[in-house]
């Protein structure tokens, strides 16, 4: 069963009302004091849990559709270059020997 929201038209009081969907919509303020017609709200509904495997388009991808996913991933990672090349050729300029010029 599902909770309605409800505000009060004359007096402004904003509540929740528990009942079937099938009964019929509020018609007068719950408050002692007032006798307003109320308005039903539209309200977000529930949130949808879904618990389990097979509810993501990716749970049923075919082994052709993986394989070319994981190629195309490796593919895209850039290639790690030799770790003494690049950083070799500025380290030995600078290690000169400590010579100064004066």
């Amino acid at each position: 069963m599902p909770t309605y929201d409800y505000v009060c038209e004359k007096c402004g009081h904003e509540f929740e009302y528990f009942q079937s969907m099938n009964d019929e919509k509020l018609k007068d303020c719950p408050k002692e004091d007032c006798d307003g017609a109320v308005k039903r709200l539209l309200g977000t509904g529930a949130g949808i849990i879904f618990k389990g495997g097979g509810f993501y388009e990716t749970d049923y991808r075919s082994e052709s559709y993986k394989s070319g996913a994981k190629k195309e991933s490796e593919a895209a990672k850039p290639k790690e270059s030799k770790s003494g090349e690049s950083s070799s050729s500025g380290s030995k300029a600078d290690a000169g020997g400590g010579a100064k010029d004066e």
